[in-house]
């Protein structure tokens, strides 16, 4: 009885004072083909975590615009606790937190969260690549954090890649030296190489190397799209999710190397630097200010002949891609009307003007499937129209494709959920998900639909890593039907499962396909908006 007594007076101090989180670790070693790392076990949920492992040699000096190059060995024990710095980049979305390790060139290093247990054996796998515009962004932000689906037994993968002017400057010189004649898209090289990395060492995490599903937002779905098309990767996936966006025009869609060496050789010129062996002496402080002093958003996406043979509609229709299940989906309003309106008010008038002025030859048409006899119907349709021009007829076009050109599943989601307050009143909602911080914040306007990236703390399980907002139950409901989606849709390829509502796949030629809405009640519906994104189809000349 006095032992119960001890026990119980323990018990009851440690859950009265409780222990420090870094408390609740011990050390854990596992070993890669490169080495052994040594991470961090959390005694009290049985995750496994390995921030900052290396999976390419830095890409400096030499190996600045150049494909990435697998790290090398080491001896020892590698130290793998913290997080890398995130890839050169400025502060270009304001909302975007991150965890990282400062920012630096040598920045390509991923991030394991694992639930294996003793002899934990063939656990699925998902690698989640990032957002931010290929300008922004890193694997360390809070709300890709893995530990919430590793818990449900998943291995996660979270990968840092190159942006900007380091990821995707295309040059003539840079063709003549690479094997494949080639240049630009490091960024998505890099992703690539992460994938090789998954297949040769995610068994050491008790991850199947035969089940790896790719995921990612924005930009990171706009990657998915690529890697998905592309033959350096195709045989590496075997599922893919994509949270609004996809390489195809108007959406960060690749142009001809031609057009992209073009762009990287005007850029060095007008900066006054004469060849690529010049530019490669620059630190890369001094290169990253070239870049801001140009005002460029980036170099685009190149049709390489090598990670990217054609444009993804060519590849999907020819049946080239990845022959995987695939869920995919955008927000309810992914960019605010404003954006279309450019400084005009709501009003049936001003909505007609800007049609015209966008739309010369089809704006009847486009009267036709836009609602706009009131300010409030305009500022739907302002909103509709933005995001669709935006982000949403991409993702669509990526959905159709490949539900008519695949023997795959294909689950579409349309994300609803309103963000609930700010905690802080001097906060305004960001446009890449977050939020901005403002001395006299105008009065938030009022939300007509779910804003561009907003779903990703939900779709994760992480919203209580995301602190700025105050979270109610109704948030936490609407996370976890869509965090089950996520979830099963890893470990199986299909999303239903756990008394979710039932959420069909899309049928090869449906003229009405299936569409989850994913809100604090889900629901499946028959989608009612597709003429508009059949009509872009048509006007951005990717139905042929």
């Amino acid at each position: 009885m006095k032992v119960f007594l001890i026990g119980l007076a323990f018990a009851l101090l440690g859950s009265t004072f409780g222990f420090s989180q870094s408390n609740n670790f011990m050390p854990v070693q596992t070993s890669t083909v490169n080495g052994v790392i040594e991470g961090n076990y959390n005694v009290t949920n049985g995750v496994s975590t390995y921030f900052g492992i290396p999976f390419a040699k830095p890409p400096v000096g030499e190996l600045r615009w150049k494909a990435p190059v697998p790290a090398e060995n080491w001896s020892g024990v590698k130290m793998t606790k913290k997080f890398s710095a995130r890839p050169v980049q400025g502060l270009v979305f304001g909302d975007m937190n991150s965890w990282s390790d400062g920012v630096s060139e040598d920045c390509l290093y991923l991030n394991v969260w694992t639930p294996a247990k003793r002899n934990s054996k063939n656990l699925p796998v998902l690698v989640y690549f990032y957002g931010g515009g290929f300008v922004a962004g890193d694997a360390s932000e809070p709300r890709y954090n893995g530990e919430s689906m590793a818990k449900e037994g998943v291995v996660v993968v979270t990968v840092n890649y190159r942006l900007g002017i380091f990821g995707f400057l295309a040059h003539p010189q840079l063709s003549a030296e690479a094997p494949y004649k080639a240049s630009g898209n490091y960024g998505l090289l890099d992703q690539a190489l992460a994938l090789q990395w998954v297949k040769d060492n995610i068994a050491a995490f008790g991850g199947n190397p035969n089940q790896v599903t790719i995921a990612g937002e924005s930009a990171g779905s706009i990657s998915v799209s690529y890697q998905m098309a592309s033959p350096l990767s195709k045989n590496l996936i075997h599922g893919a999710i994509g949270e609004s966006g996809a390489g195809i025009n108007p959406t960060l869609a690749p142009v001809s190397l031609q057009e992209a060496e073009q762009t990287g050789k005007e850029f060095l010129e007008k900066a006054g630097v004469k060849s690529i062996a010049e530019a490669r002496k620059m630190s890369a402080k001094d290169v990253f200010e070239l870049y801001q002093e140009s005002g460029r958003f980036g170099f685009p996406v190149v049709i390489d002949g090598y990670l990217l043979p054609k444009t993804l509609p060519e590849i999907f229709r020819a049946g080239e891609q990845a022959q995987v299940p695939l869920l995919l989906g955008w927000n309810s309003a992914e960019i605010p009307g404003a954006a279309f309106m450019q400084g005009k008010p709501y009003t049936k008038e001003a909505f007609i003007e800007k049609v015209k002025e966008a739309y010369p030859e089809h704006s009847s048409e486009v009267f036709s499937l836009y609602a706009h006899e009131n300010p409030e119907q305009v500022e739907y349709a302002a909103t509709d129209l933005a995001s669709d021009r935006f982000i949403v007829y991409s993702t669509w076009k990526w959905f159709d494709l490949h539900r008519n050109h695949s023997n795959q599943p294909v689950y579409r989601y349309l994300f609803s959920k309103l963000s609930p307050p700010l905690v802080d009143k001097n906060l305004t909602a960001g446009l890449a998900g977050g939020t901005v911080r403002s001395d006299n914040p105008a009065p938030a306007p009022k939300q007509i639909g779910a804003r561009h990236a907003a779903e990703i703390e939900y779709a994760m399980g992480n919203l209580h890593l995301v602190k700025e907002f105050a979270w109610t139950q109704e948030d936490f409901k609407a996370s976890k039907t869509m965090f089950d989606y996520f979830t099963n849709f890893v470990k199986t390829g299909n999303p239903n499962g756990g008394g979710n509502p039932t959420w069909s796949a899309a049928q090869s030629g449906d003229k009405n396909p299936p569409l989850m809405v994913i809100d604090t009640e889900s629901k499946e519906v028959k989608a009612a908006h597709d003429a508009r994104q059949v009509f872009h189809d048509r006007y951005y000349k990717n139905d042929k």
